[in-house]
């Protein structure tokens, strides 16, 4: 049917609408840093705040949405984390930011299962990889506009206006999804094949999908501060480049949906990816200290690898439940996921703030290459 693409546009739009603040709050980390006189471990919990909500709400949303569906899910959730950015673009201590934009990643959550969950009601297996692909490009796509956008309203107006725009896109996602969102026609549910709580095989793939995130979070969420502090650039070129791997990520993304979807398989490939991630990122901390012209591509090559997995694992897992329960399912893996990125940016902030940021991102590339033989039970023949 065609609408099933309108419900698809509506999953991109809501999940952007929440990844400007999850991806893109990056972006504006140099001007976080300078008004509230932050260490560099101190922006890590920062960057990592929008992860410590969703850990606590997205297996909730999950369920939520399996029982009353994703319309009502996503404006409940996505109104009020505009109010929650609303707050934090007005706290007057770190403490205050850390806890308001805590509650709107808790509150934001909701568009991490429900829009999944919409997407996979509506395509068949056969289209499904390139279809969640495209909705994971959303990921991406937000943080991207959101790193063009947000440094130029930081240097400008001044950084509360940045909060003030994540929080009207979140309003804008919201309504979005009560507009064009419905449920799926009858008969498009498939029946549920496990109870995701008790799929062994979900765990060991949520598992070994968060390790593939320790590459993504060194790249995509530190890599203004690194070509800021380290290399000299100002925050609008590094920014800039931010969005360069944005975009190219999202493109990876459809690709690596694609390329499942012909194969008939999405372990595979995501552990084809987990491989050459770990390359990429051995071979950018070798060229940290080395011309910009060999490092800024390098970062692009793993910044794009880091993000191009997402779609893969977050469409393994909802198969593994089939629709009926597709949306707890999505909340396991995203929990997971959202407990790694907690766990990665505080620790690799500590890494590079006790060593060099080579040796966080040498460390950082034996996460993947440990997620490539945690994935290998689970790889399809």
């Amino acid at each position: 049917m065609r609408y099933r693409w309108t419900i698809l546009g509506a999953g991109v739009a809501a999940q952007a609408s929440f990844s400007a603040l999850l991806i893109g709050l990056a972006s504006v980390a140099p001007a976080i840093q300078h008004r509230y006189g932050l260490s560099l471990a101190q922006v890590g919990v920062v960057l990592a705040a929008v992860n410590i909500g969703l850990v606590v709400t997205l297996l909730p949303w999950g369920i939520l949405a399996d029982r009353i569906g994703e319309r009502t899910t996503i404006a409940l959730g996505l109104s009020g984390c505009g109010v929650a950015v609303t707050g934090a673009a007005f706290a007057g201590s770190y403490g205050a930011l850390v806890a308001l934009l805590a509650l709107a990643g808790a509150l934001g959550g909701c568009v991490q299962s429900a829009s999944g969950r919409a997407v996979m009601s509506w395509f068949a297996p056969a289209e499904r990889g390139l279809a969640l692909g495209i909705r994971q490009t959303a990921v991406p796509l937000g943080g991207a506009i959101a790193a063009v956008l947000l440094p130029a309203l930081a240097a400008g107006p001044g950084l509360r206006w940045s909060f003030v725009a994540l929080a009207v896109g979140s309003w804008i996602g919201a309504v979005v999804g009560v507009v064009l969102l419905r449920d799926a026609p009858a008969g498009e549910l498939e029946a549920e094949i496990v109870r995701p709580l008790r799929d062994r095989r979900l765990w060991l793939l949520c598992g070994g999908s968060t390790l593939y995130l320790a590459g993504q979070i060194a790249v995509a969420g530190f890599v203004v501060l690194f070509l800021h502090q380290q290399r000299g650039f100002s925050n609008g070129a590094a920014a800039g480049v931010l969005a360069a791997i944005q975009v190219l990520g999202g493109a990876a993304r459809v690709g690596a949906g694609r390329w499942s979807d012909r194969l008939g398989a999405r372990i595979v490939p995501l552990r084809r990816i987990g491989a050459t991630l770990a390359v990429a990122l051995a071979v950018s901390a070798a060229l940290v200290d080395a011309s910009s012209w060999l490092l800024v591509p390098a970062l692009l090559v793993a910044g794009t690898l880091g993000l191009s997995w997402n779609g893969l694992s977050y469409t393994a897992a909802a198969e593994r439940a089939g629709a009926a329960r597709s949306g707890a399912a999505i909340g396991i893996q995203q929990t997971a996921l959202a407990l790694g990125g907690i766990v990665f940016p505080i620790g690799f902030a500590a890494v590079v703030g006790a060593a060099s940021w080579r040796l966080g991102f040498l460390l950082v590339a034996l996460c993947p290459i440990a997620g490539f033989i945690a994935l290998r039970p689970l790889a399809e023949r």
